[in-house]
C-alpha cells in the first residue's frame, strides 16, 4: 500500500518552498496536522522555516480540550512559540495576532461536514488575511468520507452560526483546500490563497483507502465510521437524545433513558436503509448528556460505507424517536435569550423543528438542494 499511499500537503511542502522562504509563518493546526511519519506540522515548519506564531482552533493545538471548551492564549511548551486562541473571545484572528507574520498556513484534518468548526476557523482566518494583507496557504488533506457524494440541505443563512456559516450542504464532497477555494470565490473573501495539493488522492477514496494513519480529528470522531455517520447523527445534538458522547462510540450510538431499544431497532431495520443495520444497545455515558445515567437506543453498524446516506439515516431515526417518545422528547432550548435553537443551526433551517414536512417530503426537498450544489462544486475540484 505504501507505494500507492496519499501524500498530504505537509508531505510535499518543500516543493512549494518559494511561498515560505524568507517569510514569517503562522500556523493553524491540531493533533491531526502531521506528515506520513506522524511528525507534527508545528515541528516541520519550525525546523525548516521561520515559524513565528501558532493559532488554536477548537480542541487546542495538541488536542487537549473537549468540545466547546474555550482555548486561552498560551506558550507552546515544545517550541516556546505563542499560541493564539481562535476558539474563545476571538474566532477571527485580530490584526494584533497577525502582526508578526506574512503567511498564515492551515494544516488540519476536517471530516467533510458542514457542522465542523475547523472549516469556519479557516474561513475567518481567510477574511483576516484579506483585511491585513497576508497570504493564506492550505496544506491539503483528504476528505475522509470521499469527494464524490453530496448530502443534505443548503443552509438558510438566517440560521448561520459557528456550526454552519455558509449555504452549503451537510456533506459537501470537497477537500479542505477545495472548500477554501469555494469559500474564497463564492462568498467574495478574495484573499491571496494557495493550496498545496495532495499527491495520489482520488475523489472516490475514503480515508481507509489512502494508506494514511487515522488520527482523531477531534476527541469525539475516533474512527472513520463515526465520521461517516456524523452528518446524520450530529442532528441529535440539538435534542435531549444522547449521541454517545462520553462513550467509546460517539455518533455511532443514539439513545435516551426512556427509549425501547428493541422497538427502535426493529422500526429502523424495517426501513432497509442502504449500507447499515441497527442493533439495540444499552450505554452509560461517562460525561456530557446523561452522564452516569443508563441510556437505551441503537448502534448503527455500517455494512457498506459507499451505500450510506448518513443525513437520511439521521432524519429517519429522529422522526422515529419523536414518534415513539411522546412528551419525553425535547428540542434543546436556546442557550441564552435571543439565541436560536441549536437544532435550527445544525439543520440550517427550522423546517425540522417545526416538522413542516413528513420525512419523505423533507428528504426529497433536501436531495434536490444537494443536487444543485453538486453542479456548483465541480468547478473547484483539484483532483
Amino acid at each position: 500500500m505504501e507505494n500507492n499511499a496519499v501524500k498530504c500537503g505537509i508531505d510535499i511542502i518543500d516543493e512549494y518552498w518559494s511561498i515560505f522562504e524568507g517569510k514569517r509563518i503562522g500556523l493553524i493546526t491540531g493533533p491531526s496536522g502531521v506528515n506520513k511519519k506522524l511528525k507534527s506540522a508545528v515541528e516541520i515548519l519550525n525546523e525548516r522555516y521561520n515559524l513565528k506564531a501558532l493559532y488554536s482552533p477548537e480542541h487546542g493545538i495538541r488536542g487537549n480540550l473537549q468540545a466547546g471548551e474555550k482555548v486561552e492564549e498560551y506558550i507552546d511548551e515544545r517550541t516556546g512559540i505563542k499560541v493564539y486562541s481562535l476558539y474563545g473571545e476571538n474566532k477571527k484572528p485580530t490584526p494584533n495576532m497577525l502582526k508578526d507574520i506574512d503567511v498564515l498556513v492551515i494544516d488540519i484534518q476536517d471530516v467533510g461536514s458542514r457542522y465542523y468548526t475547523y472549516i469556519y476557523t479557516m474561513a475567518y482566518a481567510m477574511e483576516a488575511c484579506k483585511e491585513n494583507d497576508k497570504i493564506f496557504v492550505v496544506l491539503d488533506r483528504p476528505n475522509p468520507i470521499g469527494g464524490v457524494k453530496v448530502e443534505g440541505n443548503i443552509l438558510d443563512t438566517r440560521f448561520k452560526s459557528f456550526v454552519g456559516m455558509y449555504p452549503i450542504p451537510q456533506r459537501y464532497g470537497l477537500t479542505i483546500g477545495e472548500l477554501a477555494m469555494f469559500i474564497n470565490e463564492e462568498f467574495n473573501i478574495n484573499c491571496e490563497l494557495y493550496v498545496v495539493k495532495m499527491e495520489g488522492w482520488r475523489r472516490e477514496m475514503y480515508y481507509d483507502e489512502t494508506g494514511l494513519i487515522w488520527i482523531n480529528p477531534s476527541p469525539n470522531i475516533p474512527c472513520l465510521d463515526a465520521a461517516i455517520l456524523y452528518n446524520g447523527t450530529c442532528l441529535f445534538e440539538g435534542t435531549n437524545v444522547s449521541v454517545g458522547r462520553g462513550t467509546t462510540k460517539p455518533f455511532e450510538i443514539v439513545g435516551a433513558p426512556w427509549l425501547d431499544p428493541y422497538d427502535l431497532a426493529e422500526r429502523m431495520n424495517r426501513k432497509e436503509l442502504p449500507g447499515v443495520i441497527f442493533r439495540p444497545v444499552y450505554f452509560t455515558p461517562s460525561f456530557s448528556m446523561y452522564a452516569n445515567v443508563l441510556c437505551k437506543g441503537v448502534q448503527i453498524h455500517i455494512t457498506d460505507k459507499k451505500l450510506i446516506n448518513s443525513v437520511e439515516i439521521g432524519i429517519r431515526l429522529l422522526y422515529e424517536i419523536i414518534d415513539m417518545s411522546g412528551d419525553n422528547f425535547k428540542w434543546l432550548p436556546p442557550s441564552k435569550e435571543g439565541a436560536g435553537y441549536h437544532i435550527d443551526h445544525l439543520a440550517g433551517t427550522d423546517d425540522l423543528r417545526l416538522k413542516r414536512y413528513p420525512a419523505d417530503e423533507l428528504l426529497e426537498k433536501w436531495n434536490n438542494e444537494s443536487k444543485n450544489f453538486e453542479k456548483i462544486k465541480r468547478k473547484y475540484h483539484l483532483y
